[in-house]
């Protein structure tokens, strides 16, 4: 009898503990897929290929415009604005983690010049901090300052994105330099998927811009 109500016990233990991990698996699961960047931070040391293509365009196989507006000249040790802007049409629905019916998010990854980086809090003006609201960008890798990453976030609120930047200053940076350079943007809409009807709705594209310090 008591060995009955020992493996009884055991029994009971076992199927706890698969519970258990498979509530940790579905649940770990579920956050990463709703974090898309972190496929491209994870699989690829650059999100630039060599021919030019941006990463993102793995998942996100369709392609549709995206449009960033920066200064022509800016100067050293200067915060700006880089403005990039995902149109798409706001009626568009995406299948959310759920299995309900939602907006679509949207994403972008900005490549900047080697030198230039996120602006600190501390330098960014209260109008430019009220333009970015309550986004929350971050470097691709902890030594890719230049190349800055965000969402997935609602773009219905954020199909306009202000990144706020700041350039470098040749008299402490001696590898920074008065020249005329190129930045590159890639933005997407939606899941990297095709849907049933066989429309893309998951668009990227990627853009070539350049300055002046």
């Amino acid at each position: 009898m008591e060995n009955r109500n020992t493996f009884s016990w055991v029994k009971e233990q076992i199927t706890r503990s698969i519970s258990v991990a498979i509530m940790i698996y579905v649940i770990t699961r579920t956050s990463i897929s709703n974090a898309y960047p972190i496929f491209a931070q994870q699989g690829y040391e650059n999100p630039r290929e060599a021919t030019g293509r941006i990463v993102c365009a793995n998942c996100h196989s369709a392609s549709k415009p995206v449009d960033i507006e920066v200064p022509q000249a800016v100067l050293p040790d200067t915060v700006f604005e880089a403005v990039l802007r995902i149109p798409y049409d706001m009626q568009l629905k995406q299948v959310l983690a759920n299995g309900k019916k939602g907006g679509l998010n949207v994403g972008a990854v900005l490549i900047l010049p080697e030198g230039f980086e996120l602006a600190p809090p501390d330098r960014i003006s209260p109008e430019l901090k009220e333009k970015i609201g309550n986004l929350a960008f971050q470097s691709y890798r902890p030594d890719k300052k230049d190349i800055l990453v965000i969402g997935p976030v609602p773009g219905k609120k954020y199909s306009e994105i202000d990144f706020p930047i700041l350039s470098p200053d040749p008299a402490t940076k001696k590898d920074a330099h008065f020249l005329k350079y190129p930045i590159y943007v890639g933005g997407n809409r939606g899941r990297g998927q095709i849907y049933p009807d066989g429309l893309c709705v998951d668009v990227i594209d990627v853009y070539y811009a350049t300055f002046f310090l």
